[in-house]
């Protein structure tokens, strides 16, 4: 009970931290752009969609679910192109940080995903985690209530479908969102490719960022070193960690580059963000990515 207690008030203790801090990465970004160009106010027709358990009462299309024994709603291409769905990495591979004055892959996950939704919602713009069943929404008690999730406090989700492999839920979202993916992508690539392909089939464009430990780029370890598996890959004890420098980085190479095609492919665009550069780096990477979105521009990009 102490312990359940003890790490209660640290969650508590983080929250209004994490909160100001996402909110002031997000004011430096704001600073010096402008806010992002509405694609309209108005109530053109989208597209009728099955009516789910979140949606309220008043959203139904009573007319066109008249026709049929289900319900519809009826959604604008407003309220599609408005909306931003937004997820972070909860697995085991980001709970690491090679030196205690760097933040873990997590918490830098969870920072980013905060200050993006922060200057999301500054441009008027809606936004939502992904897999919890809420649509998005504007206002700054969508910020706390997203911080309150990431933290796990008391309105904290369960763990979505695919999360413990390090991928996001598969989800059906609305056709012309947007979707951005805070992780590490340590995952086989072809489960990366077919995430992605569900995503393009619904029309969903967005950006992965890529957030990785600065050793995790260069395998600086030297002499007998001892790898934790922390995904139960197992343990691994070399006798000369430098030995294998030049494979693990030719593999590493490797599968960035794999994951900038899949990213390409689908329409999207992949971020790499190192922790230890600064957050507002990646924010307006991010931003600047989303601002100029194409599907023919490069698929990496660094933050």
């Amino acid at each position: 009970m102490e312990s359940i207690r003890a790490r209660a008030e640290s969650l508590g203790e983080s929250l209004p931290g994490l909160l100001i801090e996402a909110e002031r990465v997000a004011a430096t970004v704001a600073q010096g752009i402008h806010g992002r160009r509405r694609v309209g106010m108005g109530e053109t027709f989208w597209q009728y969609r099955p009516f789910e358990a979140h949606d309220a009462a008043s959203s139904v299309d009573w007319r066109r679910s008249a026709r049929s024994d289900a319900l519809y709603v009826r959604e604008t291409e407003w309220e599609a192109a408005q909306s931003v769905w937004l997820w972070a990495d909860g697995s085991a591979s980001m709970d690491y940080a090679s030196d205690r004055r760097l933040p873990r892959k997590t918490d830098r996950a969870r920072l980013l995903l905060l200050a993006s939704a922060a200057l999301l919602l500054r441009g008027g713009e809606r936004v939502a985690l992904m897999g919890v069943g809420e649509r998005p929404a504007m206002g700054r008690a969508v910020l706390e209530r997203l911080s309150d999730r990431l933290l796990g406090g008391a309105g904290a989700a369960p763990a979505a479908e695919g999360e413990a492999a390090g991928l996001p839920p598969s989800e059906r979202l609305p056709r012309g969102a947007q979707a951005l993916l805070f992780g590490d992508f340590l995952a086989p690539i072809e489960a990366v490719e077919e995430r992605l392909g569900a995503f393009a089939a619904q029309q969903v464009r967005g950006a992965m960022i890529q957030i990785m430990d600065p050793a995790e780029e260069a395998l600086p370890f030297t002499g007998r070193t001892r790898f934790l598996g922390m995904e139960s890959e197992g343990d691994l004890t070399v006798g000369r960690a430098e030995a294998l420098r030049a494979r693990y980085v030719e593999r590493l190479t490797a599968h960035r580059d794999a994951l900038g095609a899949a990213a390409r492919a689908a329409g999207w665009r992949l971020l790499v963000h190192h922790t230890d550069q600064p957050p507002e780096q990646a924010l307006l990477t991010l931003y600047m990515a989303l601002a100029h979105d194409s599907p023919h521009a490069s698929g990496v990009g660094y933050g």
